[in-house]
């Protein structure tokens, strides 16, 4: 081989490594909502649905923008709708077709608030967990945090969102909520501590969770909520919070 042929050779082989490093850091994309898949090349999203309740336009349009990115379509367990297989390059393209904002799918923050049908739908049903848990999604929706969080609730003590395993959860019960703390799934699951029953009065729920909320943002730990809750104690977190 020639010394010029032998350069060009290196230069080839230095710029397939430097594209084999490009594709082998790629990451998902938080500013974009979008989640590197398996593949390390495409991405999925999943716009926000708050509570899962949306409309047939809504769900028309999520179809057509599939159809003509040939993207696969999921239904995730946080009530929303993931498109899959978006390259990288159409990232843009495909939220401004969608006309949609962003569910909090990734990053270090409240990833989503799950709603049952509570009395507006459900014979179940003995509280309204519809109007209380949109309150919180309006609230709480992609809110920065030391790390990610999730709330759950649920119209009775079935409780469908999983609001036992929710960093903050509230169940209903006959005479009011029951707002549960430190919940969690994951690799190390964990039942969450009742902190407290109240009467049913959405705004008393409210001012509490703004409180733990608060109280997390503050904390200066970069834990999910249920750590710090088990290494405190219920009732020490308990005071922390209600005094």
């Amino acid at each position: 081989m020639s010394l010029m042929s032998l350069k060009s050779f290196m230069s080839l082989i230095k710029v397939l490594c430097a594209q084999s490093m490009e594709e082998s850091m790629k990451k998902d994309i938080v500013t974009k909502g979008a989640i590197l898949q398996r593949d390390r090349e495409t991405y999925a999203i999943a716009p926000h649905i708050p509570g899962g309740l949306t409309d047939t336009a809504t769900l028309r349009k999520i179809c057509d923008v599939a159809d003509k990115y040939g993207l696969e379509v999921k239904l995730t367990s946080a009530q929303r709708i993931m498109l899959i297989g978006i390259k990288e390059e159409e990232l843009d393209t495909v939220w401004t077709e969608l006309a949609q904002k962003p569910g909090a799918a990734i990053g270090l923050c409240v990833r989503s608030i799950k709603i049952c049908p509570g009395t507006t739908y459900c014979k179940r049903g003995v509280q309204d967990s519809i109007s209380l848990g949109l309150k919180l999604d309006a609230r709480y929706h992609a809110m920065e945090l030391p790390n990610k969080m999730k709330m759950g609730v649920s119209g009775c003590m079935v409780s469908c969102a999983e609001s036992g395993v929710k960093d903050i959860g509230v169940v209903a019960t006959a005479k009011g909520w029951r707002i549960l703390v430190g919940g969690n799934a994951g690799a190390r699951p964990r039942l969450a501590d009742t902190l407290v029953d109240v009467a049913a009065d959405e705004d008393q729920v409210l001012a509490i969770i703004d409180k733990i909320v608060t109280w997390y943002r503050n904390s200066g730990r970069e834990v999910r909520l249920g750590r710090l809750v088990e290494e405190m104690g219920i009732e020490k977190f308990r005071q922390e919070i209600l005094g």
